[in-house]
């Protein structure tokens, strides 16, 4: 614990790190935002649903826990890992709103409907105010945690973790016919590309948060 108050007490101390910082919050709000609108335009353009040879060979199975609850402790999880060290901070806020614009350019230019089978889900809960069920392509349950095992790749623990979370989230969806396959499949590559572009646009924040293992 002394160890982790010693990080965050010379860490703080740099205004020019501070700003950093606050400047990947204001990005990554912004992320959120583009993500709200997309979802909002998605739901008013949605068009009909397609056909899918995968999940029209999968019983539709109740991963509402996995699905809600466990993105939850997801956030949790990294929030956990960019507290523990602070020169993780920018780099995560940085790539995971990057991940999210992106995402969301993709969201507008697909309106393809949910599969008619989709497990319903509460509307209530809080993953809802981010994701109206039509933002489809591509999948955040599978990309999300995929660029989080890129990011700490040099971190075995960290790297089998995300990448254990990736599956999860990635069977969670197909399962519960929340994603077509192709939302799944692609999110893997599109995510390793946004991972490269973050890497080369962030780079001294990338080295800050590889230098902390």
């Amino acid at each position: 614990m002394k160890n982790i108050i010693h990080k965050h007490k010379a860490f703080w101390q740099e205004k020019n790190i501070v700003l950093d910082i606050v400047m990947g919050i204001v990005f990554f709000v912004v992320g959120l935002f583009t993500t709200y609108y997309a979802n909002y335009y998605a739901v008013l353009r949605a068009s009909n649903s397609v056909t899918d040879i995968i999940l029209d060979n999968l019983p539709v199975v109740n991963v509402d826990f996995i699905y809600s609850t466990g993105a939850a402790i997801f956030i949790f999880i990294v929030a956990l890992i960019a507290l523990y060290d602070p020169r993780r901070i920018s780099f995560i806020l940085k790539s995971s709103a990057l991940f999210l614009i992106i995402r969301s350019l993709f969201m507008v230019l697909t309106h393809i409907a949910p599969p008619p089978d989709a497990l319903y889900l509460d509307s209530s809960d809080f993953l809802h105010k981010l994701s109206s069920g039509d933002d489809l392509f591509f999948s955040a349950h599978t990309g999300l945690p995929f660029l989080f095992s890129l990011i700490f790749w040099h971190d075995k623990k960290y790297k089998w973790l995300f990448l254990i979370c990736t599956l999860l989230g990635a069977s969670a969806v197909l399962l519960g016919h929340l994603h077509y396959s192709i939302d799944v499949f692609s999110a893997f590559f599109i995510t390793f590309g946004i991972f490269k572009i973050s890497k080369k646009v962030f780079h001294k924040e990338y080295i800050h948060l590889t230098s902390t293992t």
